[in-house]
């Protein structure tokens, strides 16, 4: 049984993180917490884990430990014991300590006589909720799914944590075998594609890695941005992309960002992630954040009541992995006190967390936010100049303290400057609907709601 403050880590990494990095790299690790708390030790498997730990994990350990216990918690990170990885590991381990971890990959295929393609068969298009958020994204991936190889070759999928992203890419997977149970495909993370290029570099194997990789009907990838700085994975990722668009194979990738704002991947390779179709998926909006949690709770067995919903939704509004969390809690909370799920309750389950919210995302935090982005003054956000230099960034800043706060139209259009409450309308309508028009300004606005958000 996991330490409970190593367990309370695992709990918020599980929602952070995409669901295949978390159990490739967080969910193996041997924790070591003593009694008196005085640090945390992570055993880990091999070399090249120890130092992909460090350098993609270890600082947001170190907060996450201090948060939770109140205090700085020093962090070591240290090679496992040969007998502690041979325990702890379901698959064995290679001799060689400093060889790759084979979490989820192509190596252990070899060592069984069915391809496994990875993927969840519990993600499907029928279990994905449809919204203006998703609608395009979805509406493309079921027509790749219906006709592989033809249009939207590749299919480029964008947008920020906990969107859905992966549960597409996993639809479209899942379509596709049913209707072509012989088809081969292959759902994997970057980070395993990196995985499988450094074990096909170390063992020179690199002609069973592109047999493989190579012979594809349809490569299903998340997260490309962990590609870049690795150019070797960058140059086997091309020759793979290359070979499957030649034979006729379809290709659907997510990452948190546009193909253009990619950064330290080759330009090559971007232009080939541009030239099918690229399309987002935004934070989904309050009726369809409601939608999910009156379909997940009903999931789980538990009806949730539409005024609930309505509560919730209002208050978690940046993914739907944050949505499901916050019904995780409000389920977890009315089983142990046996309780009716209420407003009421919904408010002290998620007390923490509306804290932090309330505290955290003010009209004034988004205007300083907004203001240093755009490198204007904070006085220009309620002066009465009107440059577009100016208005722009304004206009923006009432859009998202609209979006990101419980203030109605006439409390926003005081804070900036007592503006009348149609001012404040017509830039929350603009931004709204050039959002779905302007790649440039869509991205823009994912930065600034993810730095307000933490």
């Amino acid at each position: 049984m996991a330490h409970p403050l190593w367990q309370a880590c695992l709990d918020q990494l599980a929602q952070e993180l995409p669901e295949q990095q978390f159990n490739t790299w967080i969910k193996p690790l041997v924790v070591q917490v003593p009694d008196d708390l005085s640090s945390v030790t992570v055993l880990v498997a091999n070399r090249f884990k120890l130092d992909w730990v460090r350098t993609q994990y270890a600082a947001r350990l170190t907060r996450l430990l201090e948060q939770i216990y109140g205090q700085p918690i020093p962090l070591e990170l240290v090679l496992a014991p040969r007998e502690t990885s041979a325990r702890t590991y379901a698959t064995p381990q290679p001799m060689d300590p400093a060889s790759h971890p084979e979490p989820a990959g192509l190596g252990d295929d070899a060592q069984s006589p069915a391809f496994r393609n990875r993927i969840n068969t519990a993600l499907t298009f029928d279990t994905l909720v449809e919204g203006t958020a998703n609608r395009m994204a979805r509406a493309a991936a079921m027509h790749v799914a219906g006709t592989p190889g033809q249009l939207y070759n590749p299919l480029f999928i964008y947008g920020g944590v906990g969107l859905g992203k992966t549960h597409l890419v996993h639809a479209v997977g899942n379509k596709l075998l049913a209707d072509r149970p012989d088809a081969k495909v292959l759902y994997i993370h970057a980070e395993q594609f990196v995985s499988d290029v450094v074990k096909a570099y170390q063992r020179k194997t690199f002609d069973e890695f592109k047999e493989r990789y190579h012979s594809l009907d349809l490569l299903l990838i998340d997260d490309v941005q962990f590609f870049a700085n690795k150019d070797r994975t960058q140059e086997e990722f091309f020759n793979a992309f290359e070979a499957l668009l030649a034979k006729k194979s379809h290709i659907v990738m997510t990452s948190d960002t546009y193909p253009k704002g990619l950064a330290d991947i080759h330009e090559r390779l971007i232009s080939r992630f541009d030239s099918g179709l690229t399309v987002a998926i935004e934070p989904p909006e309050l009726e369809m954040r409601v939608a999910i949690l009156i379909n997940k709770s009903r999931a789980e067995g538990t009806e949730m009541p539409e005024e609930v919903a309505f509560f919730v939704a209002k208050n978690v509004r940046s993914n739907v992995r944050e949505l499901e969390g916050a019904l995780r809690k409000i389920l977890a909370y009315s089983r142990f006190n046996q309780k009716d799920i209420s407003i009421q309750l919904a408010r002290d389950a998620l007390r923490d967390l509306l804290s932090i919210q309330n505290r955290q995302i003010s009209v004034e935090n988004i205007q300083k936010t907004v203001a240093d982005y755009y490198k204007i003054k904070v006085a220009d956000m309620y002066s009465k100049k009107r440059p577009a230099s100016i208005a722009r960034p304004r206009q923006i800043a009432m859009y998202l303290a609209k979006e990101l706060t419980q203030k109605s139209l006439p409390e926003i259009g005081e804070l900036f400057g007592g503006r009348d409450h149609t001012t404040v309308l017509h830039a929350v309508r603009k931004i709204g609907g050039e959002r779905q028009q302007l790649t440039e300004l869509n991205q823009q606005l994912h930065v600034l709601e993810q730095t307000l958000k933490g």
